[in-house]
């Protein structure tokens, strides 16, 4: 077991340093979408000698692309901090070593298949690309390869991060390792009342 939570904690760092890098993304597809915003408002209105790039389809689609790129490099960063959508109305009233229990299952059976068969999809589905240099259909538009690598490279680290969870989620129901997401964790008042009612429950 120690073997593997070396290995997750090693998961854990590459992505948190991507998840938190690929975040300056976000500002740098806003500022494109306001200078593609401004251009294409003042339009004919600027003049002809500065040497700016004027509005284009590859400028939006550049939008795109950082934005994308976002939502894949960071999906397994979000998993990593625990902060996917969750019911809480369900899972509010449960247990903790119920909803551990619960994840574990849920990321063994739905996760890490579904991740799996992604890159397994995405994998040829990104080569075709590449090798024929596939091109936007929009006049002056950017080429297509890099924008579906990232999504390979995205599902590729929400599988790792998937594993890595398998791995914590084992160690916290044995009691090897404490709860490493401080958002997994119900307030003390709430898991106490939860036991209560357990309690009286069972008698």
């Amino acid at each position: 077991m120690a073997g593997l939570l070396g290995l997750s904690r090693f998961i854990d760092r590459i992505n948190q340093f991507i998840g938190r890098q690929v975040s300056w993304l976000v500002l740098a597809a806003v500022l494109v979408s306001a200078y593609n915003a401004i251009v294409r408002f003042l339009g004919s209105g600027l003049p002809a000698y500065l040497p700016i790039p004027r509005a284009s389809n590859a400028l939006l689609e550049l939008q795109w692309y950082l934005y994308g790129t976002v939502f894949m490099l960071a999906s397994a960063y979000t998993l990593l901090r625990n902060e996917h959508i969750r019911i809480d109305i369900v899972s509010g009233k449960l247990s903790k070593r119920v909803r551990d229990w619960i994840d574990l299952f849920c990321h063994i059976f739905f996760l890490l298949p579904f991740v799996l068969l992604l890159v397994y999809l995405s994998w040829p589905w990104f080569l075709r690309s590449f090798r024929s240099g596939e091109m936007s259909t929009n006049a002056g538009g950017l080429i297509i390869w890099p924008a579906k690598f990232m999504v390979v490279a995205g599902f590729v680290l929400l599988t790792a991060q998937a594993l890595s969870e398998i791995v914590k989620r084992l160690a916290v129901i044995r009691g090897i390792i404490d709860e490493p997401n401080p958002q997994h964790e119900l307030p003390p008042t709430v898991e106490a009342a939860i036991e209560i009612e357990e309690g009286q429950t069972r008698d």
